[in-house]
């Protein structure tokens, strides 16, 4: 039976509880231990109090087989991890020579004298192990708290990652005892996937599988463990790809604009956009990978009927009789995006929101429209919830209706 190890993720910082910040370095975390066989079951963020992250701690250790803390390292005043973990475990902090030298050192290649304030990044907790960072200043540590084992890492996502791969996934048992994959799936919503995929749960266990749910863009992780995981993990992909049909675009890191524009290369084509209520979004995302140059000439972003009109050579009658959040309209902006010189147009219009929405075309009504040379499709859709929500959704489902179109031919 394939089964997970425990963890817990402590995300420390009052920014984050009280200002416009995000914790993403327990996204990060959960995604390097799956490799060796950790599930992270349970998350939080507590502000810069010592206190506060002893109790976290204390309360996390004593149910998981491993606990995770991001923060609060650093030299001011409010950097109070390594006394909130010394105070969980009832010990005290040591002054560590070898990491006042290193740090002394360091501050003198900078050109600067290490402020007294800065040396608080030497003190470790009594009985740690010191995980040395060669990212950045404050090392990480590794102690011990009942039966859980408790890391301290930096809350720099770069750092934290560079010693997870390098101090403590090797000791833990990771990479060739686990093996994933991921299969990318498009234009699809996670409760689809999983009502497909649920009958294989049985053949593999549900433990093996874990479907990550983005807005038009579904992840399906499969992991195995053990002597045969990769003849296991070939199975497991041969099986779920099936089920997965044409919604599967790629596997690992491939994303949804990449895998078009390599289909866009595969012909020859090149490709351009017109986009209303997405603003440029799909653009974006196109031109975000590398190389795409050689495949996207450009975009029209045109909230304004006469600039579709002078743009994109959409016919006024057309708008009069139709409205710009229409099919005709949909279908006439991705002929002018080929007239930007492409073969490949794919064109957004649609009522974003929050006001603009009629009883015929609430808010959310999006259309969307994809032309080839050989091939031309539309759909209507219909998107709950904010702007952002609406707009993020319509790019990639509008992302997803041009690949399936390119597919075609």
């Amino acid at each position: 039976m394939f089964t997970f190890r425990r963890a817990a993720f402590v995300a420390v910082g009052s920014e984050m509880l009280r200002a416009d910040r995000v914790d993403t370095n327990s996204l990060l975390a959960s995604r390097l231990l799956q490799r060796c066989g950790y599930a992270l079951v349970e998350k939080r963020c507590v502000e810069d109090d010592a206190g506060a992250i002893a109790r976290a701690v204390r309360e996390l250790a004593a149910r998981t087989d491993l606990v995770v803390v991001s923060g609060g390292l650093g030299p001011t005043a409010d950097d109070v991890t390594r006394e909130g973990v010394a105070q969980a475990m009832g010990v005290g902090l040591l002054r560590h020579d070898a990491l006042v030298k290193a740090l002394e050192a360091r501050y003198r290649r900078a050109g600067r004298t290490i402020p007294e304030i800065a040396l608080r990044m030497a003190d470790v907790i009594e009985g740690a192990e010191i995980l040395p960072n060669p990212q950045g200043t404050a090392p990480g540590q590794l102690v011990t708290l009942d039966a859980a084992a408790l890391v301290l890492l930096p809350g720099v996502p770069r750092e934290l990652e560079e010693i997870f791969t390098t101090h403590l996934l090797p000791r833990w048992g990771c990479g060739a005892a686990m093996k994933v994959r991921t299969l990318r799936l498009s234009g699809v919503y996670e409760s689809q996937v999983e009502e497909r995929v649920s009958p294989l749960y049985d053949r593999f266990g549900r433990e093996a599988v874990t479907i990550l749910a983005g807005r038009g863009v579904v992840d399906l992780v499969l992991m195995a463990r053990g002597d045969h995981a990769d003849a296991r993990l070939a199975e497991m992909d041969e099986a779920f790809s099936a089920v997965a049909g044409d919604d599967l675009f790629g596997r690992g890191e491939v994303t949804l604009p990449a895998a078009i524009l390599m289909l866009c290369r595969e012909r020859g084509w090149k490709l351009a956009t017109a986009e209303s209520c997405t603003g440029g979004l799909a653009a974006a995302q196109l031109t975000s990978v590398a190389g795409s140059s050689d495949v996207f000439v450009g975009s029209v972003v045109a909230y304004a009927n006469e600039l579709k009109e002078e743009r994109l050579g959409v016919p006024r009658r057309l708008l009069e009789e139709h409205g710009a959040v229409s099919q005709e309209t949909a279908e006439a902006m991705a002929r002018g995006a080929l007239g930007l010189g492409a073969q490949v147009g794919l064109a957004i219009t649609g009522i974003a929101g929050p006001g603009g929405g009629s009883e015929d075309k609430p808010v959310g009504t999006v259309h969307v429209a994809a032309m080839t040379p050989n091939a031309a499709r539309h759909r209507r859709f219909r998107f709950p919830g904010d702007r952002t929500f609406v707009r993020e959704c319509a790019t990639n489902y509008a992302l997803d209706l041009l690949r399936r179109t390119l597919r075609e031919t």
